[in-house]
């Protein structure tokens, strides 16, 4: 059993390959690119994996400043952040309110789209799993401002590191066009790390050439 309460880069790697949430290969993306490997944190469907992202989410946030709300957008974010609020308080002693979104509008029972913890003057975080085009994201952030929320931050499990549309990635364009700051548990520098270290050169000169082609300078 993996330790939930400590967090390493390598630990959530080997953890993510065993599920199948990250395989090395080839995989074309919605972009058209064809990408060394993919990540689906939706595969993350049990409570020890769900266990361990969190409990890299709490610890990443207890480094982070103004954490009032933790924000999971749906649909794939929702038991992030509710697995994450109960680490913040298992493992940090620090108990921070949660919510989500709907996809569609409520007209009865409390209506809306925002559902748990009240977003008005508080500084929210938003955590999510990956930022691929940073559609999704924005969509969410827009949200919350008419809900009158400030956003902190933006906190994801992988950070692709890999151009955009233009030079750079979509979390570089979400924190310039944004002006937040925005954290990722891995990375494509982990993973290049993890494959050097387990010997892996065929998988590793292939993240190499794709990191050369679309990487961010």
């Amino acid at each position: 059993m993996h330790t939930a309460q400590n967090f390493h880069p390598q630990t959530f790697i080997d953890l993510a390959l065993s599920r199948g949430v990250l395989k090395f290969g080839e995989f074309t993306l919605k972009s058209g690119r064809v990408s060394p490997y993919f990540f689906n944190a939706g595969l993350l469907n049990d409570g020890e994996a769900l266990s361990l992202l969190a409990s890299g989410y709490a610890d990443k946030l207890m480094q982070c400043e103004q954490v009032e709300v933790i924000f999971g957008p749906a649909y794939k974010g929702i038991p992030f952040v509710a697995a994450t609020a109960v680490a913040l308080a298992q493992h940090h002693q620090k108990s921070v309110p949660w919510g989500f979104n709907r996809k569609e509008a409520k007209d009865h029972g409390e209506g809306g789209v925002l559902v748990g913890a009240a977003v008005a003057g508080k500084k929210v975080w938003i955590i999510d799993d990956v930022i691929t085009a940073g559609t999704a994201i924005r969509e969410v952030v827009t949200i919350l401002q008419h809900a009158g929320a400030e956003i902190a931050g933006v906190l994801v499990a992988l950070d692709r590191q890999e151009r955009g549309q233009g030079e750079l990635s979509a979390i570089q364009e979400v924190q310039q066009e944004l002006n937040i700051p925005v954290h990722a548990l891995i990375n494509m520098t982990d993973l290049m790390d993890y494959l050097q270290a387990k010997g892996e050169s065929e998988a590793l000169a292939n993240m190499q050439a794709y990191r050369t082609q679309y990487g961010i300078a």
